[in-house]
């Protein structure tokens, strides 16, 4: 009888599963959802949502999302025998349903006056129906360790994977995502922080911006006759397509595929981005062009207001490698080796997210992984790596964790990424504003590296077996509204088309699609109510 295991890696923006044969370790299937189930664009909406709304009710969607992404393996889930979720320490607290106030809070004195103890999270075994996962009555659920409360099992995949820990030369790993992991190795010396980069170069809080699908722009290319445009195919391979006018959208000369661009991937804005910035048209935030916009395939744009949201994510990015070399007393020349992992971090070109900025500049070998937290739920579901394995891991790491909330350093560093992406100031200006916080100048960056891609995909067997997409988890919030007058300009003013107003036994409900619920980082429905009546957060999971 076949025996049946589940790798999860519950990520910031969404999940990802893999079905594996226990046996072989063959890959039977792979789902992911397109967005995170939870209200929010990043790990703070995510908790701020768990906080006001209730951990019951942010545990319930998660846990709902996971059985439905389960279902859609097409396995049969009473032969599972084990699942092993990975994700950072706030995603897998909000899982299990623990406590997760001495994550969102920063001061041991908060924590004391509030009576929050910490729980260990040290590793744990325990049957997955107990955590509300249907249909597979005899499965275990393994739960990474962490090493501290803030580096978490996703830290851990991501050093343990690459490898990292095992080089001879000062490098710096980053899991590019909407919460960036990142990790400086100096002298087996572990530097770590965490940075809220936000959705942007993932696709999401981009006009056109889309997760990697057949028809999405995922690269662009300067040519003589205008920009190329890349376009992901059928079978998610990125093909050809049409050399176009960025000023006017104008097709100069049709591509060999013949698929129309729908929207843009995070590694689209990216190497859109590096062309702007490079032919001069890109003038943070502000663009050159007769409407203002950047002119891709098939209608599809980069406006300024996708300028400032990948700027301020990139200015994250940067701000947090720079703090880390800060604090190790390095700085971007004393860094030539730099990894890239998940899913970002792999498909975009390397050489682009360097020039603009998302690498540390002095880097001349760059590596780029593929998603570190599903392989190690992998390996972990595989009993590749056992729980002893895990602890004894994050025994050895013994890491230096910088909290970038608090950092001054990181302040610093984004105040002038704030002013270069979103308040015009020119790239010139950079150094001498380091100047005014006393801290070093950065070099250009090196104009040839080499590039290595370990990975094909970000998701093993990706190719082998059909990846099923859940655009839509289905899982909706519902609240009653007294004082609803059903005007329609909360549904008319959501972005995301995510709330919707109905009469139910003579009284008003709202009802929201959790997944695409923008959160504690909008609420623009909640201002746009003229009777001041709509708040989200008290809504509960609709039957």
């Amino acid at each position: 009888m076949t025996e049946y295991c589940i790798a999860l890696d519950i990520g910031t923006s969404g999940f990802r599963c893999q079905a594996l044969d226990r046996a072989t370790g063959e890959t039977l299937a792979t789902s992911v959802t397109a967005r995170h189930p939870i209200p929010g664009m990043n790990v703070i909406d995510h908790v701020n949502y768990a906080m006001v709304a209730g951990e019951e009710v942010a545990n319930g969607l998660m846990i709902d999302a996971a059985n439905k992404l389960f279902a859609s393996l097409g396995i049969d889930l009473s032969k599972v025998s084990t699942v092993a979720i990975c994700g950072n320490p706030f995603q897998l607290s909000l899982f299990q349903n623990i406590e997760i106030r001495d994550l969102a809070y920063a001061g041991k004195n908060m924590l004391e006056s509030l009576g929050v103890v910490s729980p260990p999270r040290d590793g744990d075994v325990v049957k997955a129906s107990d955590l509300g996962l249907r249909g597979m009555p005899d499965a275990v659920l393994i739960i990474p360790p962490a090493v501290t409360h803030e580096i978490g099992a996703d830290a851990i995949a991501m050093l343990m994977i690459t490898g990292v820990l095992d080089s001879k030369e000062p490098c710096l790993v980053v899991d590019y995502g909407t919460n960036a992991e990142m990790a400086l190795i100096v002298d087996g010396k572990v530097y770590t922080g965490s940075a809220a980069a936000g959705p942007a170069l993932e696709g999401q809080q981009i006009e056109r911006g889309m997760l990697a699908a057949p028809g999405a722009i995922a690269d662009a290319d300067i040519t003589d006759g205008g920009w190329r445009c890349s376009i992901i195919d059928e079978s998610m391979t990125t093909r050809e397509g049409d050399v176009v006018d960025p000023r006017t959208g104008i097709t100069a000369s049709a591509g060999a595929m013949h698929k129309k661009a729908v929207g843009i991937t995070g590694t689209g804005v990216v190497a859109a981005l590096c062309c702007g910035l490079e032919a001069g048209m890109i003038h943070p935030p502000k663009i050159d062009a007769p409407d203002g916009r950047l002119h891709l395939q098939d209608g599809v744009c980069i406006s300024s207001a996708d300028v400032d949201e990948a700027g301020k994510a990139i200015g994250a990015l940067r701000a947090g490698f720079l703090t880390l070399l800060h604090e190790a007393g390095l700085w971007v020349e004393d860094v030539r080796l730099a990894y890239m992992s998940g899913a970002s971090g792999l498909y975009v070109d390397a050489v682009k997210a360097l020039r603009i900025g998302m690498v540390v500049p002095g880097a001349e070998r760059i590596i780029q992984f593929g998603n570190t937290s599903i392989e190690l739920a992998r390996r972990i579901a595989l009993g590749k790596v056992d729980m002893d394995d895990l602890r004894g891991f994050a025994k050895r790491l013994r890491a230096t964790h910088c909290m970038f909330a608090t950092a001054q350093t990181f302040k610093d560093i984004y105040a002038v990424e704030y002013s270069l992406w979103c308040c015009g100031m020119p790239m010139s200006e950079y150094n001498n504003m380091l100047d005014i916080y006393g801290l070093p100048h950065i070099s250009e960056p090196t104009a040839s590296p080499s590039v290595s891609r370990i990975s094909a995909t970000d998701l093993p067997d990706a190719e082998k077996v059909r990846v099923n997409i859940l655009y839509d988890t289905g899982t909706v919030l519902k609240g009653a509204i007294d004082g609803c007058i059903q005007c329609g300009a909360c549904a008319d003013e959501c972005p995301e088309d995510a709330i919707e107003i109905k009469e139910e036994g003579g009284s008003v409900f709202g009802f929201v699609k959790s997944d695409r619920c923008a959160g504690t980082a909008c609420r623009r429905c909640e201002r746009a109510c003229p009777e001041g009546v709509l708040q989200i957060s008290p809504f509960g999971i609709s039957d």
